[in-house]
């Protein structure tokens, strides 16, 4: 029950938006937008899951912050303007002809509808956000001072291999370059030559993208962390101030990189959505609503201590994050489907999750144990 409450907004919200679809498209609006929904929720757990890592570092107010303020820019940013943009973008088109195409709800089987211009730009959208998160899973395997393994027999001598600072840049380059070799072809409106550029450019740019905003973020809590050091040898009333301040850009920073691993999660359920329906403003308010799940869902883990009480959740995400960038580059030639990117980033989480539980009934037994050789001393 006390789960439940957490997610009562969200619970109204989705009451109400199911309401507009109503009114907007009748029952079928109402099924579409609640597939959407469902379709969200399930598929961006390990999101949550790795959100609550960082968010951990924020106080109160910016986790709120994270929950209002952030939220909006998910809906309306990614879910509506972003694939807006990218028609305009790669249709070569102008915002007016694109907001048309859009009103149209065309099949995006069909050359020139708005869901057809958005699935042709997957493979530049794929590249950066595949690279993006690659480099985000191989700064955590790499990370020397990370104490807890799951996957031991390949987490310990990958952490030994991190010693190597730009190791996982240099990883994530080569794969760049062997995935633009091999996986990209010719499509209705480039040639292999020009796709190949297009898809190194775009995941030059999720290296880029990502090595400035993990590196921002990195440079202010390191601030905030000496600044911190410094205020506990002086006086606390002459530097309250300053101290707020500085923390709150590296909340701010922080909140920015949440911001853009959010949308990178995205990438690919806003192009798959176009499977399910043509219309942006359906897909708009499932995904949208879903995204509010997922962040009270993050909210929830921080507060209620999951990621310390199943120790494994957070490596388990992490895989899931992997195997996701994986599979983002695979899919710039391969279909490999919604539901098979989703389960194996399920699988990932609940296979940490039943490892995390296990450890923890062993650790209670040899505590029970101890406990027990103890009384009889």
């Amino acid at each position: 029950m006390q789960a439940l409450k957490h997610f009562r907004i969200d619970f109204v919200i989705t009451a109400a938006v199911l309401v507009v679809a109503f009114l907007y498209n009748n029952w079928t609006g109402v099924g579409l937008t609640a597939i959407l929904i469902v379709v969200e929720i399930v598929f961006s757990f390990d999101n949550a899951a790795v959100n609550a890592k960082y968010l951990d570092r924020l106080n109160h107010f910016w986790q709120n912050i994270f929950l209002t303020v952030g939220v909006l820019v998910a809906v309306f940013g990614m879910r509506l303007v972003f694939p807006f943009v990218i028609v305009c973008l790669s249709g070569s088109i102008s915002p007016w002809r694109a907001l048309h195409l859009a009103l149209e709800k065309g099949d995006p089987h069909t050359p020139g509808t708005y869901g057809y211009i958005l699935t042709e730009a997957h493979p530049a959208i794929a590249a950066f956000g595949g690279m993006f998160l690659l480099l985000l899973f191989l700064d955590f395997m790499f990370d020397e001072d990370r104490e807890i393994s799951w996957l031991s027999w390949i987490e310990k001598p990958l952490q030994k291999l991190g010693k190597l600072d730009v190791l996982s840049v240099v990883i994530a380059g080569l794969f760049l370059l062997v995935a633009s070799e091999t996986l990209v072809h010719e499509t209705h409106v480039h040639t292999a030559v020009q796709m190949r550029s297009i898809v190194l450019f775009s995941g030059l740019l999720g290296i880029i993208g990502y090595l400035a905003v993990s590196g921002l973020s990195t440079m202010m809590e390191e601030r905030e962390e000496t600044k911190d050091h410094e205020f506990e040898e002086a006086d606390s009333h002459s530097s309250t101030g300053q101290k707020v301040l500085l923390a709150g850009k590296a909340a701010f920073s922080m909140f920015l990189f949440l911001e853009v691993l959010d949308a990178t999660f995205s990438f690919d359920g806003v192009i798959g959505a176009f499977a399910i329906t043509p219309d942006p403003i359906i897909i708009m308010m499932g995904l949208g609503v879903g995204a509010m799940y997922v962040r009270s869902m993050t909210i929830y883990l921080v507060r209620q201590g999951t990621l310390a009480e199943y120790r494994f959740l957070e490596n388990g995400a992490h895989w899931a994050i992997g195997a996701l960038a994986v599979m983002l580059v695979i899919s710039i030639r391969y279909d490999l489907g919604e539901f098979v990117i989703g389960g194996v980033g399920i699988a990932f989480i609940l296979a940490a999750w039943a490892s995390s539980v296990v450890a923890n009934k062993r650790d209670e037994a040899a505590e029970l144990a101890a406990d027990n050789e103890g009384a009889k001393v």
